[in-house]
């Protein structure tokens, strides 16, 4: 299929520019192509909303066009609105996305939607009994950064500058210290601390620093085997005004020593053969160790479970998302795990199993299976 440069007609109203580059996608075989003229108009002339529809009988502005064929252009060859505008909506928020993450899609929100309802359940307080001294922090430094602090903190092997910008920040935030004294103590008193919940394939950071925002008590950890998207999770903590503990590394590796409570993943599941086969837009643009899970998909899940001796104690609460014809395969590798003993599968808007949750109802050490 060709993939020609988009050249705009001559002096045209925008609502006639959105109809010509919906037009001239559609022959390029575009799925939805009035929705990528629609959000590259937007992108291009700075409005949304209410704002564009009524800006749509005016003339296109003419030192936009060069922006505007060029953009057109780029989709046409099937990148991804998204990574054009380097912008995804999820869960209210604008997050940033480049080509080194994932683009956020609608159904991980009800993931989100399930982690907060049965976190909620568990912990209606957002604290978490220490089991002893295993509590604090593997570095032994006992601090955490409150969320709401200026900047999300990067442990492992962060980029020059970026963990020590970040601890700065925490230093000089009250709310940091206050907690960072909160968890200290809790280790020693056997006291109460922080709901810690750890998010495995950061990527943009939409499940964590959502997270972070809507649950504020908790403590939010993330990891990624990628620098380049860690940069982006930062900078979207950064933007919402979250704090997370963002680490570099695969998988559970990175928290080992950590008391987690709640463990949330996305992580790769197409299975290898299967990406030849997937849309354009997502198998030459979208990060392939984003999507690959290995030769049937359940490489991550697989492996994830055979890493939990790495915590402390097994979280009380696990929540994966997964693909089509995997629910029963992942659900059943919590069920042999053993450690929950209520396992919930979550269909997606189009009724497909999309999410499976392992839940602990009684916390270890309690009488009665877990």
């Amino acid at each position: 299929m060709k993939h020609d440069s988009y050249v705009m007609s001559e002096l045209q109203s925008i609502r006639e520019a959105f109809a010509e580059a919906s037009s001239f996608l559609a022959g390029h075989g575009l799925a939805e192509p009035q929705r990528s003229s629609q959000l590259l108009l937007e992108h291009v002339l700075g409005l949304s909303g209410a704002a564009y529809y009524m800006a749509l009988a005016d003339p296109f502005p003419p030192a936009r066009k060069a922006e505007w064929e060029a953009l057109v252009t780029r989709r046409a060859a099937g990148e991804p609105v998204q990574y054009i505008t380097r912008e995804q909506e999820f869960y209210g928020r604008a997050f940033e996305v480049t080509p080194d993450v994932l683009i956020p899609r609608p159904e991980t929100e009800l993931l989100v939607e399930a982690i907060l309802k049965y976190g909620a359940e568990l912990w209606p307080d957002g604290l978490a009994g220490v089991r002893g001294e295993a509590a604090r922090e593997v570095e032994g430094d006992g601090q955490w950064t409150a969320a709401g602090g200026e900047a999300g903190v990067v442990r492992g092997q962060a980029a020059p500058g970026t963990m020590a910008a970040a601890d700065e920040a925490a230093a000089h935030s009250g709310a940091g210290r206050n907690a960072a004294r909160r968890v200290s103590g809790a280790g020693a008193a056997g006291a109460a601390r922080p709901l810690t919940a750890v998010d495995i394939g950061a990527g943009s950071g939409a499940i964590s620093v959502t997270l972070a925002a809507e649950a504020p008590a908790w403590r939010v950890c993330a990891g990624d085997i990628s620098p380049g998207a860690l940069a982006v999770a930062r900078r979207n903590a950064q933007r919402h005004g979250t704090a997370v503990d963002l680490r570099l590394g695969d998988l559970l590796e990175p928290f080992a020593g950590l008391e987690t409570d709640i463990l949330v993943s996305n992580p790769p599941y197409i299975p290898g053969g299967d990406i030849a086969g997937l849309q354009r837009e997502v198998r030459d643009h979208e990060p392939r160790t984003a999507l690959d899970g290995g030769g049937d998909g359940l490489d991550p899940y697989r492996r994830m479970m055979e890493q939990l001796p790495l915590l402390p104690a097994p979280p009380r609460l696990v929540g994966f998302e997964l693909g089509q014809g995997q629910a029963e395969q992942v659900a059943g590798l919590l069920r042999a795990a053993g450690h929950w003993d209520e396992i919930i599968t979550i269909d997606d808007l189009a009724g497909i199993p999309r999410h499976v949750l392992g839940i602990a109802r009684r916390r270890t050490g309690e009488a009665g299976p877990v």
